[in-house]
């Protein structure tokens, strides 16, 4: 599956420090004591104890290492070398890998799979599809996909939802905010808990 429309991919083609931007962004939220687990939060609450949780397209695992701290089996994979050696600098407590979405084969079934930071339109038109199909083949009985990115990012939320539709995973729950707010018209996010077709 290629990469070449990869949307981060490029930022890095045409600025090789934006990756180290990115890591130190979040090492001064942090440092200001900035929210950074909201999504982290929604996720702890939809499972139990010890969940296989998948945190597809981690980053610096912001997102993962929190929940391996509350005691998930935790799993992350990001397309860009730097920021997983961020991950497991930051996030011992969870396994990290490099790799490419639209590529998924793990040996393992998730729980969860979590898909923060705008990842979905980050990544390449052409393999979008292509990464949901893997989420589902990579869900475990009564698992979920949870998938959340902004507005006007070049990926239309009801494109998203038809290919979500066509990859065999049908949304249960829309939401305008990580914080449970309901879908509603014209929102500028969505977080979307998706369960595969029956």
């Amino acid at each position: 599956m290629s990469t070449t429309d990869n949307l981060w991919l490029q930022k890095i083609a045409a600025d090789p420090g934006h990756s180290r931007w990115y890591i130190d962004r979040f090492r001064q939220m942090a440092a200001r004591g900035d929210d950074l687990a909201g999504e982290a939060r929604l996720i702890d609450a939809m499972v139990p104890r010890g969940a296989r949780i998948l945190d597809a397209g981690c980053g610096t695992g912001r997102v993962g290492g929190h929940l391996a701290a509350a005691g998930h089996q935790i799993t992350g994979v990001d397309l860009d070398p730097e920021l997983i050696t961020e991950a497991r600098s930051q996030h011992p407590g969870a396994a990290w890998q490099v790799g490419d979405l639209s590529e998924l084969d793990l040996p393992d079934r998730f729980d969860v799979i979590v898909c923060a930071g705008n990842v979905m339109a980050f990544a390449g038109p052409s393999t979008r599809g292509e990464i949901l199909r893997r989420f589902r083949i990579h869900l475990a009985e009564g698992g979920r996909a949870v998938v959340g990115f902004g507005a006007g990012r070049g990926y239309e939320f009801d494109d998203f939802l038809a290919d979500a539709t066509a990859a065999g995973l049908t949304p249960s729950l829309l939401l305008d905010t990580w914080d449970l707010r309901p879908a509603s018209p014209g929102a500028d996010f969505l977080v979307a808990v998706l369960s595969p077709a029956s």
